[in-house]
């Protein structure tokens, strides 16, 4: 028998990553609705009853970027019975990776959206600032040992984007030689015969992913960085 007042809602709140080939951002947007409207929060909203956690997810994020068939994965539950004053509201967390240039702009005015450096990520809602923090914290563990983070790049790339990128995720300075090395010993990348000559006066040449080799090495260890905590 279902206790009478035990009555909760459950809720899905996506932190979304992306990467503009300089910094990694988060994608936050105004809250519309009563109470704290007006204030920054990420994307969510309640599992409707035909909705499994994942199908929601997937549908708050399309909502929000257009786009489907990103990188995404559950990361954790939020269930202090006090996080949310207005009502008890349970809350599985979802972090998205993007690549910023499939981004479709238009929809950022239906939620006045914008971007924030993880640098200057502002306060948000309710317990949404220790969301974020749980989602870089698995970010971090995850793409220390596996390459996920070239879901946040566009067709192609440099390796100096590359690296900006570890950068940004883990917040430090990472040594060139050692890091190009171990991502050249991968085999993950394939030159082409472009290069950027907007960002480098030599030009650094771009780089696509081996789609092959980027399936079959997924989910092994690729340890590019030294320590993942």
């Amino acid at each position: 028998m279902y206790p009478e007042t035990c009555k909760s809602f459950v809720a899905i709140d996506c932190i979304i990553f992306g990467f503009d080939g300089e910094d990694v951002k988060l994608l936050l947007i105004h809250r519309g609705f009563e109470p704290l409207k007006d204030q920054w929060s990420l994307m969510g909203g309640f599992i409707e009853e035909t909705e499994s956690p994942d199908e929601a997810a997937i549908r708050v994020l399309k909502k929000l970027t257009g786009l489907e068939d990103v990188y995404m994965e559950q990361m954790d539950v939020f269930g202090n019975p006090n996080r949310d004053p207005y009502g008890k509201t349970i809350s599985i967390c979802y972090f998205a990776l993007i690549d910023i240039q499939k981004y479709k702009h238009q929809i950022i005015n239906d939620y006045r959206a914008a971007w924030f450096s993880l640098k200057e990520v502002p306060n948000l809602i309710l317990d949404h600032n220790d969301m974020v923090a749980a989602a870089r914290n698995r970010l971090k563990y995850k793409a220390a040992l596996h390459p996920i983070l070239f879901e946040l790049l566009p067709d192609k790339f440099t390796i100096p984007q590359i690296m900006s990128l570890y950068e940004g995720v883990y917040d430090i300075i990472l040594d060139k030689r050692n890091f190009n090395r171990k991502l050249i010993s991968t085999k993950l990348l394939v030159k082409t015969s472009e290069k950027d000559k907007l960002n480098s006066k030599k030009g650094a040449y771009y780089f696509k992913l081996n789609a092959d080799i980027y399936k079959e090495k997924f989910s092994a260890f690729i340890n590019f960085i030294p320590n993942p905590n």
